[in-house]
C-alpha cells in the first residue's frame, strides 16, 4: 500500500504559470554562429566556450565549480517587449533562416527558440563541431516578428532553449524535442501530439517553503554524424541548492529513446530530491467527473501511473483530479521502471477535436543501475483548468544527498505509443466510479483486460481487494469473453473517513493473473 501523505491538507501548491505553455508548437527561431557572447553566463562557461576544444568531462567540471560559488539569479535583462508578448504574439515570431544543420542530410537539425512571453530566461547555446566549441549568437534581423515590432538595438539577448527536427525518414520534418523553461523538456513519437513533460532534476516539490526550480544555464550540442539517428546534448543546470552536469541522447522514431545522465553537486544537504521527474495533466474522466459539466467525455494526458517494482510486481494507479493536494509514496528498492501512460488510445474516449489527447504520449522511465532505496512519489494537485500541469510523478532516493558530495544516476526515457516493457498479465483497461446506494458510499467497476481472459478462462477465478480503511460490498466479477475482459464491481463504503486505500488483484490458480490496481478514494 502507498504511504498516505497529507491526504487532507486544505490548500495546494500552484504551479508556475510556465508549466500551462511548456511544449507549445512555437515558431522555429533563427541564429547566427559568430556572434561572441556579451551574457554573465557566457563569462562563467569561457573555458568551452567559442574555439575551445570539447571535453565532455569539462563540464562536469564545470558545474562541480559552479557548485563552490553562491547561487546566482540569471539577470532581469529581457526586454520589457518580449516579456510582456501575449502567447499569440509570442507564437506569431518566425524566423528567416534554416535549421542548424537543416541542410546537411545529418538526420536531425536543431532550432534555437526565442526568449519571450513566459520563456524569460536566457539560455546559452553552443556547437560542437569536429570537436570545436562555438556559440550560437542571436541576431535580430534573423526574426519576423510580425506586429508590433521590437525595439531597435536589442544587442544579443540569446535563446530560451532549442527544439529538435528529424529530417531523414520520409523527407518530412518532425520536430520530437523540445528543450525549453527551467529544466523541463517535451519529446514524442512519431504521430503524437507533444504532452508529458519531463524534469532534469526536481528540488522539494508540495513544499511547505515552496518548490524549488532549477534552470539549464548553457548546452553544448554534438553535431550528428551525417544519416544519423541521434543527438547527444550536454548541460549545466544551477539552482540555491545544487548545481548538475546532465548529458541527454535524443534517438527519434516510433519510439523516441533519451537517455539521460547526470551528476549533482550539492551546495547544501538535499533531503528531497526528486529524479526521472514526469509532470501531466489530469482533468477529469471516467474515474473523477468532479469537473465534467464538458461536451468532452475526458480531458487528459496521462491516464495513470505504472510501476514496476524491485520485486517484479506490476502495479497501476489512475490519476485523478483531487478537492485537495494528495501526495503518495510508493516505497521501493531497486525500482525495474515507472512511468505515466496514457493507454486510451481512441478518439472516442475524449471526443476532444482539438487537443487529441489520445495521440499524447506515455513516458516510461527505466532506471540505468541501482537506485537503492527510496519511493516513487505521486503528486495529484487540483486543478479547474486543463491548461495546467496538476501531475507531477519522480523517484525519491531515501537517503538525502549531503552538501559537498557528488552523485550520479542514469536512466532511459521512452517516449511512446505502449512502453516496451509490458506486464504479462491482465491489465487495467477502465476505471470507472459514480455514487453508490446510499449515503457517501460509491460504486466502482474495475475493467481488466488479456487474450487469457477470453473463452478460456480460468475456472478458479477470483478478485482479491483490500480496503483500509473502509470496507467494500457486493463484490462481483462479470465475464465478458467476446472482449477479453473481466469487470469487477463492489461498493466503497467510507464510512466517516475521508481518504481510503484500495487493492485489487485478478488471482488464478493462487497467482496473480492481472496486474495490481491501486486507488486512493477521496471525497
Amino acid at each position: 500500500m502507498p504511504v498516505l501523505l497529507g491526504a487532507s491538507s486544505p490548500s495546494h501548491p500552484r504551479r508556475r504559470d510556465m508549466l500551462a505553455y511548456i511544449g507549445v508548437s512555437v515558431a522555429a527561431l533563427g541564429f547566427s554562429p559568430n556572434l561572441r557572447a556579451q551574457t554573465p553566463q557566457a563569462t562563467i562557461f569561457a573555458r568551452m566556450g567559442d574555439n575551445q576544444r570539447f571535453d565532455p568531462a569539462a563540464v562536469v567540471d564545470l558545474a562541480r565549480q559552479l557548485a563552490k560559488k553562491p547561487f546566482v539569479q540569471p539577470p532581469n535583462d529581457l526586454p520589457d517587449f518580449f516579456s510582456n508578448l501575449t502567447y499569440e504574439q509570442y507564437i506569431a515570431i518566425k524566423s528567416r533562416q534554416p535549421p542548424i544543420w537543416g541542410n546537411e542530410a545529418r538526420g536531425i537539425a536543431v532550432e534555437p527558440l526565442h526568449r519571450g512571453f513566459v520563456f524569460t530566461n536566457a539560455v546559452d547555446l553552443y556547437l560542437v563541431e569536429d570537436g570545436a566549441v562555438r556559440r550560437v549568437g542571436y541576431d535580430p534581423s534573423q526574426f519576423d516578428y510580425g506586429q508590433p515590432n521590437p525595439p531597435n538595438n536589442l544587442g544579443d539577448i540569446g535563446f530560451s532553449g532549442f527544439r529538435l527536427v528529424a529530417t531523414s525518414g520520409d523527407g518530412t520534418p518532425f520536430d520530437f524535442a523540445l528543450v525549453q523553461g527551467a529544466t523541463f523538456f517535451r519529446a514524442r513519437a512519431r504521430g503524437q501530439n507533444f504532452g508529458a513533460i519531463a524534469r532534469a532534476l526536481t528540488l522539494k516539490p508540495a513544499d511547505p517553503k515552496g518548490e524549488e526550480f532549477p534552470i539549464f544555464r548553457a548546452f553544448w550540442l554534438e553535431r550528428p554524424a551525417v544519416g544519423s539517428n541521434s543527438i547527444t546534448a550536454h548541460a549545466v543546470v544551477d539552482s540555491e541548492s545544487t548545481t548538475g552536469a546532465v548529458r541527454m541522447t535524443f534517438r527519434p522514431g516510433d519510439m523516441t529513446i533519451v537517455d539521460v545522465e547526470t551528476t549533482l553537486f550539492p551546495r547544501v544537504n538535499l533531503e528531497h530530491v526528486g529524479l526521472g521527474g514526469i509532470g501531466s495533466t489530469y482533468f477529469y474522466g471516467p474515474n473523477d467527473r468532479r469537473s465534467a459539466d464538458d461536451i468532452r467525455v475526458a480531458a487528459y494526458e496521462s491516464a495513470g501511473l505504472q510501476m514496476h517494482n524491485g520485486q517484479g510486481e506490476w502495479l497501476w494507479r489512475p490519476l485523478h483530479n483531487p478537492e485537495t493536494l494528495q501526495i503518495s509514496a510508493f516505497v521501493d528498492n531497486s525500482p525495474r521502471g515507472f512511468g505515466l501512460l496514457q493507454r486510451d488510445r481512441s478518439y472516442e474516449a475524449f471526443q476532444d477535436d482539438n487537443q487529441r489527447f489520445e495521440l499524447r504520449p506515455s513516458l516510461w522511465i527505466e532506471p540505468l543501475g541501482d537506485w537503492g532505496q527510496g519511493s516513487v512519489q505521486l503528486l495529484e494537485i487540483p486543478t479547474d483548468a486543463e491548461i495546467n500541469d496538476n501531475i507531477l510523478t519522480y523517484w525519491r532516493p531515501k537517503v538525502p544527498m549531503a552538501a559537498g558530495s557528488e552523485v550520479s544516476f542514469a536512466y532511459r526515457q521512452y517516449w511512446c505509443w505502449t512502453p516496451p516493457e509490458r506486464p504479462p498479465l491482465a491489465t487495467v483497461t477502465s476505471t470507472r466510479v459514480g455514487r453508490g446506494s446510499a449515503g457517501r458510499r460509491q460504486r466502482f467497476a474495475v475493467d481488466f483486460s488479456t487474450e487469457t481472459l477470453g473463452e478460456n478462462l480460468p475456472a478458479d477465478l477470483r478478485s482479491v481487494l483490500t480496503v483500509s480503511p473502509g470496507t467494500f460490498q457486493d463484490l462481483k466479477n462479470w465475464v465478458y469473453p467476446e472482449r477479453n475482459t473481466v469487470r469487477v464491481a463492489f461498493e466503497l463504503d467510507p464510512g466517516n473517513e475521508n481518504a481510503c486505500e484500495m487493492r485489487l488483484i485478478l488471482e488464478a490458480g493462487g497467482k496473480p493473473i492481472s496486474e495490481t490496481w491501486l486507488y486512493r478514494w477521496t471525497p
